[in-house]
């Protein structure tokens, strides 16, 4: 668990060539985001805190679950089990703007839904799309937008796009928008050409995804692009092919919570800051970056 006081800015050079690695695909590894001594702080906006229910006031703390180490949106610093990236930096941020302390609950991804619905979790900041049957459960508030890509063997050797994935091994993560919604209409597609579905691996994490692909247990990994981007600029081995549009991802917040306002007016507040830009900055992902906190925009 993080407090919203120990996070700590990474170094302009390193974040430099990270952000470079990631916006072309670079083939040389990088070394991770190396942290300086500075601090991304958010001051408390005042008409978002009005809005928080008094429990979650006297408590002082918000809770938040993120999915294991997935860099650049969630990862942990070297040599430490502080959790820093772009979702851990956005809770920050967010907890800065409620006023309160920030405790990082780190889970699996396809865990973060039960858990909330159990109380574990305040809220969730985890490149989560909001659908229609996530919002069947939670409500939503949009923070960033970001795409879907496709990892492959360098060179491509099996020449894969997105209209050929018909009886291909494709690597997803487990309860991923990819899987989830893009996964049936690639599937429905290849019925309709009288080929043969998608076989889908799934993974608990990138990581693991990708290691499927490049022993030959996968032809291709379909993941958020940040994170195919980072993997890519980590092994020469592997490059990213194909490219889905851009689509929201959001907070994802319990519908009996009570927080849902000052949520939505504390990410309104965030959005038009100058740590919002500086933060996505950091890490060369400027065009992940939205204009409005869009509240149960669903998506797919």
């Amino acid at each position: 668990m993080n407090s919203t006081h120990d996070l700590r800015r990474r170094s302009a050079a390193a974040l430099a060539a990270f952000g470079v690695a990631i916006l072309l695909g670079g083939c040389a590894a990088q070394a991770d985001p190396a942290p300086s001594a500075d601090e991304i702080t958010m001051e408390p906006v005042a008409d978002a805190v009005a809005l928080l229910p008094d429990e979650l006031k006297d408590g002082g703390t918000l809770r938040v679950a993120i999915p294991t180490n997935e860099p650049p949106t969630q990862f942990y610093r070297e040599g430490t089990q502080d959790m820093t990236g772009i979702n851990p930096d956005i809770a920050r941020l967010l907890a800065g703007a409620l006023g309160l302390d920030l405790d990082i609950e780190v889970t699996t991804f396809d865990t973060i839904i039960p858990g909330m619905s159990a109380g574990r979790y305040d809220l969730t900041v985890s490149s989560m799309t909001p659908t229609e049957e996530r919002m069947e459960q939670l409500d939503f508030v949009d923070y960033v937008q970001m795409g879907s890509a496709l990892a492959v063997p360098t060179g491509n050797p099996q020449k894969l796009a997105f209209d050929g994935l018909c009886g291909k091994r494709v690597a997803v993560l487990k309860g991923s928008y990819q899987l989830t919604v893009n996964v049936p209409g690639f599937d429905q597609a290849c019925e309709d050409a009288g080929e043969k579905p998608l076989e889908i691996l799934q993974f608990q994490d990138t990581r693991q995804a990708v290691s499927a692909l490049l022993s030959d247990r996968a032809d291709v990994v379909y993941a958020d692009s940040p994170i195919l981007g980072y993997a890519v600029a980590q092994d020469s081995k592997l490059e990213v092919g194909d490219e889905n549009d851009f689509a929201p991802v959001a907070v994802g917040i319990p519908h009996d919570a009570g927080t849902l306002d000052a949520i939505a007016e504390a990410m309104s507040a965030i959005i038009a800051s100058p740590e919002y830009e500086e933060l996505l900055a950091d890490y060369g992902l400027e065009s992940m970056a939205i204009t409005e906190a869009r509240v149960n925009a669903a998506q797919g």
